[in-house]
């Protein structure tokens, strides 16, 4: 049973998503700890490839309360992610054409952590205006139905 702790709800407005990807992610102790209780944050954060190497870069895990010792701690490292090698290709070659961008969508905790990633081609401010009007008539028509 997997339960989401974050979502990075802004990435559905500013995206059009075209493809999913779940990767696993190399996280110390109290960080898994942390995610488990639901204190991570994925505003602003976004996928990079460092030599090759798929890199989550700027998602931010607060320190876990009972944990000793991390005086340095920083919780916007960059973080590894742990993917297939064709999921790799995958996501660079998305990543390398103009006007796509791969970024993080939610983050499940099961027996692992994982992370959601879509690969999304931005949207301009005409299509999110769009976006904001079927929305509300979709809203409109379901209250309609509702009365």
């Amino acid at each position: 049973m997997k339960k989401v702790v974050a979502q990075n709800r802004r990435a559905r407005f500013d995206y059009e998503i075209l493809d999913t990807v779940e990767a696993g992610i190399v996280l110390s102790g109290q960080e898994v700890k942390s995610c488990r209780l639901g204190q991570v944050s994925l505003l602003g954060s976004y996928v990079s490839f460092v030599s090759g190497l798929p890199v989550l870069k700027a998602m931010k895990i607060s320190k876990y309360a009972y944990a000793s010792g991390l005086e340095g701690y920083d919780p916007g490292h960059d973080r590894l992610l742990l993917l297939k090698k064709h999921q790799i290709v995958k996501l660079q070659s998305a990543s390398n054409e103009k006007g796509m961008s791969v970024v993080p969508l939610e983050v499940h905790a099961g027996k692992f952590i994982k992370v959601l990633i879509g690969i999304g081609r931005g949207r301009k401010r005409m299509d999110k205006r769009q976006h904001i009007k079927e929305r509300e008539v979709g809203r409109k028509l379901r209250i309609g139905r509702e009365i």
